[in-house]
């Protein structure tokens, strides 16, 4: 079998192991001369990914590496844009992964072969460049996966006045460093990652940052409680709890942190009703006076912004518009996939349900709640492989469009109506979802009677994507281990001064055994508990 992956970021070389996994003979057409996709910086406009110089990971590393290659422990627990690649290329070395990768390649056309309607193939038509030289063919492929990405197309705003402003305009996605920013009045557009850590970097050089929000958010920390990366602590018990509950709890300590009325931040929807937007440095800056909280842009002069508020900003210098991307497929005719209104029908946001064949597949076209989108590609990937090769079975076409159906509705329950929230999936959910398809879903009950302290740790400790090679196709004989090593991964890369080992208090220990001492009972219910997750935060969300 021949596979077509397009794209050699995250996305497209998690696919690319999978493939190598099942014995499918892979190639992946990436148009750039190196992988890493979006976390690829490069000085150029329009080079490189959709990092700039100084971006940091939202997710620590432990929640955001590849389920069987771990993230090496001395890496940042948040790591660099640099780390990120070097990690891509450690991964990509380990698995041999560079040999089936065409690079310098762009794919200009994918369409059903000639015989489609018997074999379900398809028609992929690239351009190589190779040198001086540009060679353009048509290649025909079993199957094809699309691992493109949805944060490549910048969407920009329209604002009374846009055009017959003075000064300098531009999407983040161009947004490199604050080198040319020095002493301006900035208006950051947006209150997303990408708006505040704009925001916040440019704070430091502009001689004033004005961050223009139209509903305001709920400011998630990178660092938890005891110094400890909050998706630790967040990623589990999110959904151990329902929705209803949880969004007061989230409210009350996001409120410690800060208060958000004081600040001008607090929306009006929950926390849990959008897209987190994560920063340690916002407050910081806030109360520095470097950035001052506005209202939606009404118009646009020719040095001055005017407000919903009423109030008017003037000799501004520059707007930044942190107003996220839009996702659609060039390369492929509407028929094929419509993308209407930043949403398109997909089973398991995968799989078109209209297709005569399932030899079309999405990889990625997802943006995940409490995780990092990396395993969730894995986990993807490891699932379209095992329904390629015949190993799983898609269900009828009207049982795919009624979870498409409901998936929608789920999402119009809890979140805010907005582009950025078509594709919204909760990351453990999302990846128990899948798991239970391939079948390496762990059970934990099982785990509790011959590893109980395993079984404690995958509970009640993260759910890092190791624990899903514990079981079922493509098992990892260091699963184990990985998982254990959570905490103490964290700990060798940021204690970096050694400290006198200390004597554990005896009450920890005894709260441990007593812990342990529990934890079949615990597992039990936690995997009885397992189908209602969904149900609970759907009612909730009512």
């Amino acid at each position: 079998m021949k596979v077509a992956i397009i794209g050699a970021g995250a996305s497209g070389l998690a696919s690319l192991k999978e493939c190598l996994d099942e014995g499918i003979e892979p190639i992946v057409f990436e148009k750039e001369e190196y992988i890493g996709g979006l976390w690829k910086y490069s000085e150029k406009i329009g080079k490189g990914g959709t990092v700039y110089r100084s971006t940091i990971i939202n997710t620590s590393k432990e929640i955001m590496g590849f389920s069987d290659f771990p993230v090496p422990k001395d890496f940042a627990p948040f790591m660099h844009n640099r780390s990120v690649i070097e990690y891509f290329e450690l991964y990509a070395k380990k698995f041999k992964l560079h040999q089936y990768i065409q690079f310098k390649t762009y794919v200009h056309d994918i369409r059903p072969a000639e015989d489609y309607i018997k074999s379900g193939r398809w028609n992929v038509t690239i351009s190589h460049t190779e040198g001086t030289t540009t060679t353009r063919t048509t290649q025909t492929f079993d199957s094809v996966m699309i691992c493109s990405g949805h944060h490549w197309d910048p969407r920009m705003p329209s604002f009374k006045g846009m055009d017959v402003f003075k000064g300098k305009q531009l999407h983040s996605h161009d947004y490199k460093d604050h080198q040319g920013f020095e002493n301006d009045r900035v208006v950051v557009v947006g209150i997303g990652n990408s708006a505040v850590d704009v925001a916040c970097e440019l704070s430091h050089h502009c001689s004033q940052v004005y961050l223009s929000t139209r509903r305001g958010a709920w400011i998630f920390p990178r660092i938890g409680f005891g110094g400890t990366p909050f998706d630790f602590q967040f990623n589990r018990f999110v959904n151990m709890i329902p929705i209803s509950i949880m969004k007061i709890i989230l409210e009350k300590y996001l409120n410690s942190r800060f208060d958000h009325d004081k600040y001008g931040l607090r929306p009006t929807h929950h926390t849990l009703a959008q897209q987190q937007t994560i920063s340690d440095e916002l407050p910081v800056r806030i109360v520095c006076g470097s950035i001052k909280i506005k209202d939606d842009i009404t118009c646009i002069g020719e040095h001055d912004i005017k407000f919903a508020d009423g109030s008017t900003e003037t000799n501004i210098d520059t707007i930044v518009y942190g107003t996220g991307y839009k996702f659609g497929f060039p390369f492929m005719d509407s028929s094929i996939i419509e993308v209407k209104d930043n949403t398109c029908n997909l089973y398991k946001y995968i799989f078109p349900p209209d297709h005569m064949h399932a030899t079309l597949a999405m990889v990625g076209f997802i943006q995940p709640t409490g995780g990092a989108i990396m395993p969730m590609a894995e986990m993807q990937a490891r699932w379209i492989t095992q329904v390629f090769t015949k190993k799983c079975q898609l269900p009828s076409q009207a049982e795919m469009l009624a979870d498409i159906e409901k998936k929608r509705r789920e999402i119009a329950d809890i979140y805010v109506k907005s582009p950025r929230h078509t594709m919204q999936v909760d990351y453990l959910e999302f990846m128990d979802e899948l798991a239970d398809l391939i079948g390496c879903k762990p059970n934990f009950l099982s785990i509790a009677f011959t590893d109980p302290k395993l079984a404690l740790r995958c509970i009640f400790g993260p759910c890092t994507p190791s624990q899903f090679r514990l079981c079922g196709p493509h098992p990892w004989d260091g699963a184990k281990e990985a998982i254990r090593d959570t905490d103490r991964n964290f700990t060798a890369a940021i204690r970096t001064r050694q400290l006198k080992q200390t004597v554990e208090h005896k009450n920890r220990k005894v709260l441990m055994l007593l812990l342990e001492a529990a934890i079949i009972p615990i597992a039990y219910l936690c995997y009885l508990k397992g189908d209602t997750i969904k149900a609970n935060i759907i009612d909730a969300g009512k």
